[in-house]
């Protein structure tokens, strides 16, 4: 048993320099002239710092009260996700497109509906967010400071695969921990346009399209229908969009804003940021034009 909560902070970042300096004596309670040092004291709820749990076993601790479980099965954790998104990727003879909902939502409560789910790594390299906000958002970005310091030690730009691999292996060592996620690597190198998918688990699987979120059926629906590799960048860009807006239409935790990007050998661009309610009446209107016509 641990004899106070243990606190671990940013303050690692500082050692060295003058402003740990300053810290360390204050912690110590260093009294100037006297030469007399206290024992530190660990404060709990300090901002910047998170809490071990004062238990044996933390990792133990951990996986019991905040284990992660998809869609109806459970785990008998103590904290159970709510989730719900619709992101989506997929390769084809032109790039990448990458088009995902904004809708943040705790089950049936909507948190937000302009959430980036879409995580500029570099200028070549995105990754996506499903399911906990926080966990997809710190990992990518830790992932792009991985990715940088490899190009600052190579003299190069990672490559997708490695970079996919970086993030498998960092949830590797977090397995069990109740991390939730469930990402998208991106991007172009010189071998070409690669996708990969990576979870909490640390599976990594590459293929040509992927989906993932709660809506992530509806948009298989339609990207088995209607994917093949030789579409334009004009009917790639189409498919994103509707696969997005068929699955925000059947899926009550997916919505708000249809955000695309598309990716080439000059890296990426966004396409559009479009309310999913203005397609809703743009779809409708070729729909009616088209039975009008038939």
């Amino acid at each position: 048993m641990f004899g106070s909560s243990l606190t671990i902070g940013s303050d690692i970042l500082d050692i060295g320099s003058s402003k740990f300096d300053r810290s360390s004596d204050e912690r110590r309670g260093r009294a100037v002239g006297s030469g007399a040092i206290c024992p530190p004291s660990l404060m709990l709820g300090e901002p910047g710092q998170f809490e071990v749990p004062n238990v044996a076993d933390p990792a133990h601790f951990c996986r019991n009260n905040f284990a992660s479980a998809c869609g109806a099965s459970d785990q008998n954790q103590t904290v159970k996700f709510a989730k719900g998104t619709t992101t989506l990727a997929f390769k084809f003879n032109g790039g990448i497109i990458v088009s995902v909902d904004s809708r943040s939502t705790m089950g049936a409560y909507i948190a937000s509906g302009t959430v980036k789910k879409v995580i500029e790594i570099n200028p070549f390299l995105l990754g996506t967010m499903a399911g906990g906000a926080a966990d997809c958002s710190f990992w990518e970005r830790n992932l792009g400071m991985q990715c940088r310091l490899y190009e600052l030690r190579n003299k190069k730009r990672i490559t997708v695969a490695s970079a996919s691999k970086l993030l498998a292996n960092t949830m590797s060592s977090y397995r069990g921990y109740g991390l939730s996620m469930g990402t998208m690597i991106t991007g172009w190198d010189e071998t070409g346009p690669q996708l990969y998918y990576v979870d909490d688990d640390g599976t990594r699987l590459h293929g040509r399209y992927f989906s993932v979120g709660s809506g992530s059926t509806y948009a298989y629906g339609v990207l088995d229908t209607y994917y093949r590799p030789d579409l334009t960048v004009e009917e790639a860009i189409d498919l994103g969009k509707r696969a997005i807006y068929h699955a925000c239409h059947r899926d009550a935790m997916s919505g708000s804003i249809n955000n695309l990007y598309h990716v080439t050998k000059d890296g990426w661009v966004k396409i559009h940021a479009i309310d999913v309610n203005d397609m809703h009446y743009e779809f409708l209107e070729e729909k009616q034009n088209a039975m009008r016509s038939s």
